[in-house]
């Protein structure tokens, strides 16, 4: 996946160059489309820093171009951002059976982030959330892209890291151990751009926006996907993740190579035969099982 920055990116250097690396790899590649949070990212290189809500809709944009591209013989679009007169593009990316270009992820959790998904993107990348998060994220992007007319084409991804270990008081102190040893002045000087970014959104809801400094050691809050426990706790986890309406599970590791063979192990397979029972359907069994691990909890219980 190829992360891509519309302002430092331009659209057609974009599309040729994924588009090639789509042949290569015989049809795998995919974009994330990020709209920005970091200003000076922008200002460094003499490009101007819009506000939040003229960043998604250039991102809205380029999504439009890149597509277009990709699929017309001569792609003609008239935009405030960019504008094209007849461009070709050879070779198209790999076209496949419901996959007509490189998939489109693109996240946030503004109303700006999810109408571009809802109009426009393969998916809506999550970042960790509370169950409740995660259904009212998943529940309007579903209701903005049938608005749209795209009603069922937008999946959905979800951020997370896993620490599987022995026992749950294990993976906890091992937790534990990563967010103490976080470089607290870099984690707050990234809490306090990103959130700066979030709390410019018009509903005050941008990514990150309500994340702790526990939550940023990990930057797409991947702690709060839960999937921190024992091989069992996480299996059922991922299937209640599932029966949300959550296709993609981006997830990273303490240590990868070790324990990337642990989870393909002891977690995925399981994870499988669960699912050939029939597992990861039932969202509101899924809730029963294990739902409580995912709830808000109250502002007393907190303090």
């Amino acid at each position: 996946m190829a992360a891509l920055l519309p302002g430092p990116w331009n659209p057609a250097i974009a599309a040729k160059q994924i588009a090639s690396i789509d042949n290569y790899s015989k049809g795998r590649i995919a974009v994330n489309v990020v709209s920005g949070w970091f200003k000076q990212e922008f200002t460094s290189i003499g490009q101007w820093w819009l506000d939040h809500a003229e960043r998604y809709r250039r991102s809205r944009e380029f999504i439009a171009c890149l597509k277009g591209i990709w699929t017309e013989e001569q792609f003609t679009f008239k935009g405030d951002f960019y504008q094209f007169h007849d461009y070709p593009l050879k070779p198209k990316p790999v076209s496949k059976p419901g996959r007509p270009w490189p998939e489109i992820f693109q996240g946030g959790n503004s109303i700006d982030a999810r109408e571009n998904a809802a109009a426009g993107s393969d998916y809506y990348f999550m970042n960790g959330n509370t169950l409740e998060g995660f259904q009212t994220q998943i529940a309007d992007v579903k209701e903005r892209a049938k608005q749209h007319g795209r009603e069922g084409q937008v999946k959905f991804a979800v951020n997370g890291f896993i620490i599987a270990r022995e026992t749950e008081e294990e993976a906890i102190r091992v937790l534990q151990e990563i967010q103490g040893k976080a470089n607290k002045e870099a984690v707050e000087a990234f809490g306090e751009a990103v959130q700066n970014a979030g709390a410019s959104t018009a509903n005050k809801t941008g990514m990150w926006a309500n994340s702790k400094f526990d939550d940023l050691v990990q930057y797409n809050d991947g702690f709060k996907t839960k999937l921190i426990g024992t091989p069992e706790q996480i299996v059922d986890r991922i299937l209640l993740i599932k029966s949300l309406g959550v296709d993609i599970l981006l997830v990273a590791f303490l240590h990868y190579d070790d324990e990337i063979r642990q989870f393909g192990k002891e977690v995925l397979s399981r994870v499988r035969e669960l699912e050939a029972q029939g597992r990861g359907k039932d969202e509101a069994f899924e809730i029963r099982l294990t739902g409580d691990v995912y709830r808000a909890r109250s502002k007393e219980v907190e303090s």
